[in-house]
């Protein structure tokens, strides 16, 4: 069976080994050839001397170029100089496939090669260790949240993706013709996972979400993953709670994958409880800085930047106005002007949204009411507030831009495999 480079790098000399890999370097000095062997662990140095392995060994690697598929069968041995400690001395090599010149650069300085480029010819991308890194942090961090939710009683659930109407009652929504009528992708599994919590109690979501608002940031994407949690017999506070031990365990978890401290190396592992600020104490701490933000506005990046600042990260932001949220928060008791929601800010960035749900069907009519929506659009999903339905709460969570600013990226697409925004629709 195949070893990581890796796994070979730490067997005791004298050791046999099998790898499979693509060669990242070659190199002739006189009558030796040192083949530099990558595979998604790591690197290991393969040492072809003339002589001393058979003749075909030999001439195989004389027609090696960077990115062949090569597969090694040899002999592990202690070395000085190569930089694993350890080389392999072949007794067979077969190239398994050759490869064309790359169209873009992926040993040199990345910061040469633009993304645009480097997404254009994104599964080339890929074959860079910082690439590398970056997505098996993602698993690490997708990991972790399961972990987290499963050890606290959350079922996983997959909710539809094709519907038939808005789940929040905007207008950003992707139509497809679904057979005989128009139906459209899913903006967040919301009134489902609120419906599952009268049956499954607490469940969770990790699924792919659409939007087509036509933005252009650094941080908006159209089709992205997000994290989804409700909870019965819950409130926002209680969530709040829950959410800080999923980040803390996300953070730990990819504290541990190699190469993430180079790309943040000032990345660490909150502490509880994180810093709480009430909207309309945010609007104060800003308009101090000359930041002015009108009550009933939303806090703009440079805003919630500034705010990290001053409290630090990450932040939760509670109680804004109900207007702002969604037509399912539930108003703050004996002050329907403000919500029982939040949202957690990490470095400057929005990662979560949530809040306490309405479980009254009259107040729920009323809150699409007082928005423009009718009711009658929402009768399937209304219904079930007549059949038990539970106080509960819940929240979303952006999970490529959770990645972002834990890896310090600047951009949400290099976070994302196979990144879709207005310009982009492949690969």
């Amino acid at each position: 069976m195949k070893s990581w480079t890796v796994e070979a790098a730490s067997m005791p000399d004298g050791s046999q080994v099998e790898l499979a890999g693509w060669v990242w370097d070659v190199r002739e000095v006189g009558k030796i050839r040192f083949i530099i062997l990558k595979d998604r662990e790591g690197v290991i140095q393969l040492t072809v001397k003339k002589g001393d392995v058979p003749q075909s060994v030999w001439e195989a690697a004389a027609g090696l170029v960077k990115e062949d598929v090569i597969l090694v069968k040899g002999v592990v041995k202690a070395s000085r100089i190569a930089k694993s400690g350890v080389e392999v001395i072949p007794s067979e090599l077969r190239i398994l496939n050759k490869s064309k010149p790359l169209p873009i650069d992926i040993w040199g300085n990345v910061a040469q090669t633009e993304l645009d480029a480097r997404l254009r010819y994104r599964i080339v991308d890929l074959k860079r260790p910082e690439s590398l890194v970056i997505f098996k942090a993602s698993s690490a961090a997708a990991r972790a949240i399961r972990e987290s939710l499963y050890d606290r009683g959350f079922i996983e659930v997959f909710t539809p993706k094709i519907i038939s109407t808005s789940t929040e009652g905007g207008a950003d929504l992707f139509p497809v013709q679904y057979f005989d009528v128009v139906a459209y992708l899913a903006q967040s599994p919301q009134l489902y996972k609120e419906e599952l919590t009268a049956s499954l109690e607490r469940v969770f979501e990790i699924g792919p979400a659409y939007r087509a608002e036509k933005h252009s940031t650094t941080y908006h994407l159209n089709e992205f993953i997000s994290v989804d949690l409700e909870a019965a017999f819950m409130n926002y506070r209680d969530v709040m709670s829950i959410l800080e031990d999923v980040i803390i365990n996300v953070y730990s978890r990819i504290l541990q994958v190699p190469g993430v401290v180079d790309m943040n190396k000032e990345i660490s592992v909150p502490k509880k409880p994180f810093a709480v600020v009430s909207y309309d104490d945010a609007l104060e701490m800003l308009g101090k800085k000359g930041i002015n933000v009108r009550w009933g506005d939303d806090i703009p990046k440079e805003g919630l930047e500034a705010l990290t600042g001053e409290v630090g990260s990450p932040f939760f932001l509670v109680n804004f106005p109900t207007s702002l949220r969604a037509f399912y928060t539930m108003p703050v008791e004996g002050d329907p002007s403000r919500s029982e929601s939040f949202d957690l800010v990490i470095d400057g960035v929005e990662i979560v949204s949530g809040a306490t749900r309405i479980h009254d069907r009259k107040l729920l009519e009323n809150a699409l009411i007082s928005r423009g929506l009718n009711p009658a659009n929402f009768e399937s999903h209304l219904a079930a507030y007549e059949w038990g339905m539970p106080p509960h709460a819940g929240w979303g969570l952006g999970f490529y831009r959770l990645l972002m600013v834990m890896l310090r990226r600047s951009n949400i697409r290099e976070v994302v495999l196979f990144p879709r925004d207005r310009n982009r629709l492949t690969p």
